[in-house]
């Protein structure tokens, strides 16, 4: 990505291990249809991010934040010619829920309401806590996390709705995510799994997009870069992830890889080691 201008980081520091974290610039990237199963707080430094949610593209500029609330589709792109930059934090739910409960009133499960939010403090405090974990500021990384959280639940949360299974459809949907994700590394195909569940192709096809967002062969292939990323943080090779996850090989599992997450399968991999490396040399004696 060096020689096209384009450059990202996608990494974790030890003494934030709920939250991944992204330095990012990019000019031609696309990102396809996909979730998270954190938080998504991006925080736009240059350029406009264009991002589908909802329904519609939403823009986000420089001194804005792009807010994606767990398992929800959306896709990314730049809005210009000359691309977009920002740096990101994507705290899991378990630790945005602890914050909502201790420093706000919201109730139930919390989220962002609106996908965009202009304020640059908030921006400005998420490139704070990047470059705290790039200085090894466990103290101050941990404290402007918690603090830009809690501004933006205060700003822009709100409990997010729950997803009850109520119609027949919804629930075929529900039994066909489930084949899916046990029979990942050999899916069958669209009539296959439509007659297994007692259903037809093209009334599967719309009860699973409108419980989940998107097609099955597209959920299918987000669902098998979140187990890649499992197996990599692990330690299993990129070669063994992407047989594993039902890619044919690593050359396939590095395109959708990439086009998800942002970086390669390689590069994601070597940020985890060098996590758990030092995470490892914390616990030896110290020497003399």
């Amino acid at each position: 990505m060096a020689a096209s201008g384009e450059r990202a980081r996608h990494w974790r520091y030890t003494d934030l291990p709920d939250v991944d974290l992204l330095r990012a610039r990019y000019i031609r990237k696309t990102f396809v249809r996909h979730t998270h199963e954190h938080f998504v707080i991006a925080a736009i430094a240059a350029g406009v991010d264009v991002f589908h949610h909802g329904g519609s593209d939403q823009y986000a500029g420089a001194g804005s934040l792009a807010l994606v609330n767990p398992d929800t589709p959306h896709t990314g792109r730049a809005g210009g010619p000359e691309g977009w930059q920002y740096g990101a934090v994507y705290p899991a739910p378990e630790l945005v829920a602890d914050i909502a409960a201790e420093t706000t009133t919201l109730r139930g499960t919390p989220g962002f309401v609106r996908p965009v939010l202009d304020d640059p403090y908030t921006v400005e405090l998420v490139h704070r806590v990047l470059r705290a974990a790039d200085e090894g500021d466990a103290l101050a990384a941990d404290t402007l996390l918690r603090v830009a959280v809690t501004r933006l639940l205060r700003l822009n949360g709100g409990p997010l709705p729950r997803r009850e299974v109520r119609t027949a459809g919804t629930r075929v949907a529900a039994r066909a995510r489930a084949v899916l994700e046990d029979r990942m590394a050999d899916p069958p195909s669209l009539a296959r799994l439509a007659a297994e569940l007692g259903s037809s192709p093209f009334a599967l096809l719309r009860a699973f997009r409108d419980a989940y967002g998107m097609p099955p062969h597209t959920w299918l292939t987000d669902a098998r870069i979140r187990r890649a990323r499992r197996l990599l943080d692990a330690g299993t090779t990129p070669s063994e992830a992407a047989v594993a996850v039902g890619f044919t090989d690593q050359p396939h599992l590095n395109r959708h890889f990439a086009r998800i997450v942002g970086v390669p399968p390689g590069a994601y991999q070597r940020e985890r080691k060098n996590v758990q490396d030092a995470r490892r040399r914390r616990l030896l004696p110290s020497e003399a």
